[in-house]
C-alpha cells in the first residue's frame, strides 16, 4: 500500500454562500453570530473566506439556513454540478 503524503496544513479554498443566505433571512452578522453562539467576528472571517468553520459550525450554518452542507461550502468552486 501506497501512502501519500499530506501537508500538515491543508490549504482548501473553500467557497461559501453564508452571505447569500444571511442576507436572503434579512440577518446581520451579529444575529446570525447570536444564534451559532459565535462572534460576529467569526461570521465576517467565514463570509469572506479568511475562515473555513469547524464541521460542527458548518453543519449548524447549514442546517440554520435548512440547505445541505454542500449548497453552503463548496471545496471545488470550478467543477459544474455534474462532477
Amino acid at each position: 500500500m501506497t501512502f501519500v503524503p499530506v501537508s500538515s496544513k491543508l490549504d482548501i479554498a473553500m467557497k461559501n454562500r453564508v452571505a447569500e443566505f444571511r442576507s436572503t433571512k434579512g440577518l446581520t452578522q451579529a444575529q446570525l453570530a447570536a444564534a451559532m453562539n459565535v462572534s460576529r467576528q467569526t461570521i465576517n472571517s467565514i463570509e469572506t473566506e479568511r475562515y473555513t468553520p469547524s464541521l460542527p459550525l458548518a453543519i449548524a450554518l447549514a442546517r440554520y439556513f435548512e440547505r445541505p452542507v454542500e449548497e453552503v461550502f463548496d471545496d471545488n468552486p470550478g467543477r459544474d454540478e455534474h462532477g
